[in-house]
């Protein structure tokens, strides 16, 4: 068997436990998996109940990867996620003990209601994988995901994201309430307990980094390329925003879009991979100016308009 072949078995072994614990959400579980396989973070903002920390933790738990939950609130310090040097009066020395950071993937459910001390630290987890603590730092497992929740009608004893944060994010998602038979699928489902607690492990961490390492080969050609860098810059001239997606927002959108047709068993990337991703990786990128949020004009709406505006190459050269 092919090493492409057996890559396609897994994602769809992957996919298939996700969509067994999280029904009519296969389209958002699709891009989890791209975020996962692009080596990226996720930002799930909902309403409570609607299977956010579900899904993360049947993500964890078919790669047979090593999983940690931090309920954040903002009690929480910045040593409780990395974790803390302890002396030993014995040995006389500093030893580390590792915080929750260290894993495969790390769920900060409701991570807005951590205070901004304890939110930086995670900016060098995110964009370094690692952390430094009394001086020394400490790489991270290999590969790491961060997936954060929040709910985005709750804002008492919360504190907003700060940009830079913001931007670590490769995307941002919702899943949304599930259609009515759905939800009645869901009450068979959810006799039997959580499905969750079923799952099997389907492949390992391992498998995950080699498929990372593949799909950097997905072939981007010049013209959709010049496509999504023009995208980009549109964020930064468009008369609504303030504040334009960043060049860490070209880079991460370049692998979101590899990432997306290796799902889709391609080996080169479409201008409609890139229409098709644009409203998950640059919205919460960009800050509209505030008479724009005044007229109602959300970041959304803005990336909506650039994309009709800007005129996609019809055909690329293979």
């Amino acid at each position: 068997m092919s090493a492409r072949k057996e890559s396609m078995q897994v994602i769809a072994a992957v996919r298939s436990n996700l969509e067994s614990c999280i029904l009519g959400k296969s389209f958002e579980i699709e891009l989890l998996l791209t975020a996962l396989l692009a080596g990226g973070h996720v930002l799930i903002e909902d309403v409570p109940g609607t299977g956010k920390t579900q899904m993360i933790k049947a993500l964890a738990k078919s790669m047979s990867g090593q999983y940690r939950r931090i309920q954040c609130n903002p009690d929480i310090l910045p040593s409780d996620i990395t974790g803390v040097s302890i002396f030993h009066p014995r040995d006389e020395q500093f030893y580390f003990r590792p915080g929750p950071v260290m894993t495969n993937i790390l769920l900060a459910d409701e991570i807005n209601r951590a205070t901004t001390k304890t939110q930086s630290a995670l900016l060098e987890v995110m964009e370094e994988r690692s952390v430094t603590v009394d001086g020394e730092t400490h790489p991270l497992p290999h590969p790491f995901m961060l997936c954060a929740t929040q709910n985005p009608i709750d804002f008492e004893g919360t504190y907003m994201l700060p940009e830079a944060q913001l931007d670590r994010f490769m995307m941002k998602i919702t899943l949304g309430y599930p259609d009515e038979q759905t939800e009645r699928n869901l009450l068979r489902h959810g006799a039997a307990g959580q499905p969750v607690d079923r799952l099997e492990p389907v492949t390992d961490m391992q498998h995950i980094a080699d498929i990372q390492q593949e799909i950097r080969n997905v072939h981007l050609d010049e013209s959709v390329s010049d496509y999504l860098v023009s995208v980009i810059r549109h964020t930064r001239e468009h008369a609504s925003v303030l504040l334009g997606a960043s060049p860490r927002a070209t880079l991460s959108f370049m692998m979101a879009v590899k990432a997306y047709a290796f799902i889709q068993n391609r080996d080169y990337v479409l201008p409609d991979d890139v229409k098709k991703l644009a409203p998950y990786v640059i919205p919460h990128r960009i800050l509209p100016r505030p008479e724009a949020r005044m007229e109602r004009m959300s970041s959304e709406r803005i990336v909506a308009q650039i994309l009709e505006q800007i005129h996609a190459p019809v055909s690329m050269g293979q």
